[in-house]
């Protein structure tokens, strides 16, 4: 299985060491039985001697039993720890595009369902290589007692493996299906918890979610995990009985064939009943397997960016006077729109507003000039020289932004990653309204629990601190209050401008189009600067630009 092949990789010499102490308790299992036995039935050992042998050697086993298991899932361990902690580094250094159309849902139940049963297949995996190794040993001894009821006994363990194969085989099957199912679930929680105001106000439209969405995406799941437990519970069953037929078939051939003494026949089942167990937690735990190699397949389906440990080190561009926009253009991947080609130059210091109704490119554009999408066609240079595809993290280093659907982290953080600057975070703090409401302690702001034109506010604090050159705002002020929106236009931009920002910045306040440098508009994917009397008729009546 890939997986293993994986770990085999990455841990050969630790997965060694492990399968040397597994070795070593199976050897000390078998030598266990033929103590008993040799010590116990054929020479009927009656010394007070070998009392304290045999607790010897059941406390050996028991140390090295429990080594090999706990030494294998501490390997797991590891092993999953290194997985989760590559996929997240890896969901961070790929693209956004990619990100958005794999969708939060799918990427939530990778690192929670997927790495989970990967996690649960680690656990399980001692008892599946202990099984291995136990039978084969089991087997080696047993031929040492008597070759033709081995071979007797061999078919018969070979068919009870083989029906539990064919069983487990349909555990995979619906397994496989469980998982894609999954994904519907994980998108069904997230509308339930993210919709919940709007279906607490709608009953009906909660109803419809409920009985159309959500329950029979939980039936298909319930339908497919009843069918893989039923297949696995029969594949243990199967095994038991067959295991316990095994031991009758021996007295049988003992007995009846005459193919060995009473003694044999006693050791060859005691021999079975100690494989019994380990053989049953062998094909318990192959499910498992099955599961952990269906979540890895799935989260290599992800098509991520490849696994790199080290995150780049930008470097800054300190002294640009202009970032243009050559002929730049971009599809979605459905094609269902495109923006482009775009020209446009934005010269160092500029306040820039964008404007342009629902659906006509703001966003995208805005997402392409932070560098968050990539040109499809098309070049962005900077004091014209076109700026490397290769290190795009160095041209992103130019900007902070706030989004409309913003995300606030809890911790300020300055220029390369250090503590914020303790004075200018406590005078935009002042600025921004917003040194009452919150509370910070080393530049860790401890209530987040605000409105959302106040989280705005915190989200315009956090890309401040970073002090980067270029700010874009996307709608910032459509959540603030008409007096703090006219303070954000007339008093918070100026006050940008003078510490050297270049701010590009989506709006719709038509009233304080006049503050801005240049007014620029997008209309059907396509970008145009608004001058002389278009720039006037906009800034009395936006509303008449995107009818």
């Amino acid at each position: 299985m890939e997986l293993l092949v994986l770990v085999w990789r990455q841990y050969r010499w630790p997965f060694i060491s492990v399968m040397a102490l597994s070795l070593a308790s199976a050897a000390l299992g078998i030598g266990l039985i033929a103590f008993i036995n040799q010590r116990l039935i054929e020479t009927a050992d009656t010394s007070l001697l070998v009392l304290p042998e045999f607790l010897g050697l059941l406390l050996l086993l028991m140390a090295v039993t429990l080594g090999s298991q706990l030494a294998l899932t501490t390997l797991g361990h590891h092993f999953v720890y290194r997985l989760r902690s590559e996929f997240i580094k890896r969901i961070l250094d790929t693209h956004v595009e990619r990100i958005e159309q794999l969708g939060s849902a799918s990427l939530l139940a990778g690192l929670t369902s997927d790495v989970r049963n990967i996690t649960i297949a680690f656990v399980r995996l001692p008892e599946l290589v202990q099984g291995i190794i136990l039978t084969i040993g089991s087997a080696a001894y047993l031929w040492m007692l008597s070759g033709k009821m081995l071979l007797v006994t061999a078919i018969w363990i070979a068919v009870t493996i083989w029906g539990g194969f064919i069983l487990v085989a349909r555990v995979y099957k619906h397994m496989a299906t469980l998982r894609e199912t999954e994904d519907k679930l994980y998108t069904d929680f997230q509308t339930v918890l993210e919709g919940r105001k709007e279906l607490t106000l709608n009953r009906e439209r909660a109803e419809y979610v409920f009985n159309n969405l959500y329950i029979p995406d939980a039936q298909e799941y319930r339908h497919h995990i009843i069918r893989a437990d039923t297949f696995h519970l029969s594949a243990v069953n199967w095994s038991n009985i067959m295991m316990l037929g095994a031991i009758g078939l021996v007295f049988w051939m003992a007995n009846s064939l005459g193919w060995a003494d009473t003694n044999v026949a006693a050791t060859y089942s005691l021999t079975l009943l100690f494989l019994r167990t380990p053989l049953l937690s062998a094909v318990g735990a192959l499910p498992t397997l099955l599961t952990a190699q269906v979540a890895f397949n799935k989260l290599n389906r992800f098509a991520l960016a490849p696994f790199k440990a080290e995150f780049p080190r930008p470097q800054a561009f300190p002294n640009w006077q202009t970032l243009e926009l050559r002929n730049v253009t971009f599809a979605y991947q459905d094609n269902a729109f495109s923006v482009g080609p775009i020209n446009l130059t934005i010269k160092r210091g500029e306040l820039l507003f964008l404007i342009g109704g629902n659906g006509s490119g703001k966003s995208t554009l805005a997402m392409l000039l932070t560098g968050l999408y990539q040109p499809q066609s098309g070049e962005i240079l900077l004091d014209g020289k076109p700026v490397s595809g290769e290190q795009p993290e160095d041209y992103r280093k130019l900007f902070s932004a706030v989004f409309t659907d913003v995300w606030l982290f809890d911790q300020l953080l300055g220029p390369e990653g250090k503590p914020a600057n303790p004075q200018l975070v406590e005078k935009w703090l002042a600025q921004l309204k917003m040194a009452h409401k919150l509370e910070l302690n080393n530049g860790r702001i401890l209530n987040l629990r605000l409105s959302k034109g106040q989280k705005k506010r915190v989200a315009l604090l956090l890309a401040l601190a970073e002090e980067r050159d270029i700010i874009l705002l996307d709608e910032w002020a459509a959540d603030q209050d008409p007096h703090f929106r006219r303070e954000f236009y007339q008093v918070l931009l100026p006050l940008m401008q003078e510490m050297g920002k270049t701010i590009f910045a989506i709006s719709h306040d038509d009233h304080y189009f006049i503050h801005a440098d240049r007014l620029l508009e997008m209309r059907s994917g396509l970008l145009s600067e608004l001058t002389g009397e278009e720039r006037d008729a906009a800034s009395r009546d936006a509303v008449a630009r995107t009818a």
